[in-house]
């Protein structure tokens, strides 16, 4: 980082506010898109924050936009400033960087002791922390549901297929697993088969979670119908909803049938999709059901 990208380490505070410029900090994904489309059609404007080696530049250069390295927080509260923007979201995948993917910078020197005792304490810690040092600084930091409620996937059964009997308590077991697993900051997701918990979401995420039980079914280890077994996906309990929440998408669907899978299972208002009625298609034209399931509630069919 040049000296002239260095901030002079004074944060000026913000007026928060909901109209105005929307900044997104852009990661991996179609949602970032998705967000700014959403967005936008309300009238807003947004300007997009691209995180280099994660943001598609496909999304990012169809709006106003800028490219930020992790770790260079002194350029990117620079640029909001000089944008006038003062809300933010923070939006796609961001997986832990590689020192090549980093570029700290002195402002985040400065933090960086209070950085790695956050990354400690796992991901959504780390997540969160970052969000509440955007506040402090003046930012008000939404989640993308906020600004984008069509991505929440709704409660009820959402397609042409229906979980029976047998489903519908695989649903309330794989809600008690996330439910048990969340403290300890474990994934958001979990596969149930023939009234068991066959696998849990850690750091690979659920793509490679759901070709784990493809490859389980294909060596003979997991024996079911040919569709059988359930998706369940659902938010952490405590989980801060402004920055991490569980996502699903039409490429969701195709790996839940490629393992055999009956259906997938999510929160309703807990889980987002950048294109919800495009999976639900992809599910009618796959013979998988999905649904959304009530918080706190028992599967509603």
């Amino acid at each position: 980082m040049s000296v002239r990208d260095r901030d002079s380490g004074k944060i000026e505070a913000v007026a928060s506010g909901d109209g105005g410029l929307l900044t997104i900090l852009c990661g991996g994904g179609a949602f970032p898109g998705a967000v700014a489309e959403a967005v936008q059609r309300r009238g807003r404007r947004v300007v997009l924050f691209g995180i280099r080696g994660f943001a598609e530049p496909a999304i990012v250069e169809r709006y106003p936009h800028e490219w930020v390295y992790l770790g260079a927080a002194g350029r990117f509260l620079k640029l909001l400033r000089q944008h006038g923007s003062r809300e933010l979201v923070l939006v796609g995948s961001v997986h832990r960087p590689r020192l090549t993917e980093i570029r700290i910078d002195w402002t985040t020197l400065r933090e960086l002791r209070r950085y790695l005792q956050a990354e400690r304490r796992g991901d959504d810690h780390l997540l969160s922390f970052f969000a509440t040092e955007l506040e402090r600084a003046g930012y008000r930091v939404r989640g993308a549901h906020e600004v984008a409620p069509e991505i929440l996937m709704p409660a009820g059964v959402l397609g042409r297929h229906r979980p029976g009997p047998a489903e519908e308590g695989e649903i309330r077991l794989g809600r008690q697993t996330i439910a048990a697993l969340g403290p300890l900051d474990v994934g958001q997701s979990a596969v149930v088969v023939g009234g068991r918990v066959v696998a849990i979401e850690a750091a690979e995420g659920t793509a490679a979670m759901l070709e784990r039980v493809a490859g389980l079914r294909a060596s003979g280890r997991l024996h079911a119908g040919r569709r059988a077994g359930v998706l369940v996906k659902a938010p952490k309990a405590g989980q801060d909803r402004r920055i991490d929440l569980p996502a699903i998408g039409a490429e969701t669907v195709r790996q839940a049938a490629a393992a055999g899978l009956a259906g997938i299972a999510v929160e309703g208002g807990g889980v987002i999709a950048a294109d919800p009625q495009g999976l639900v298609r992809a599910a009618d034209e796959a013979g998988l059901f999905v649904l959304g399931f009530e918080p706190g509630a028992g599967p509603k069919s």
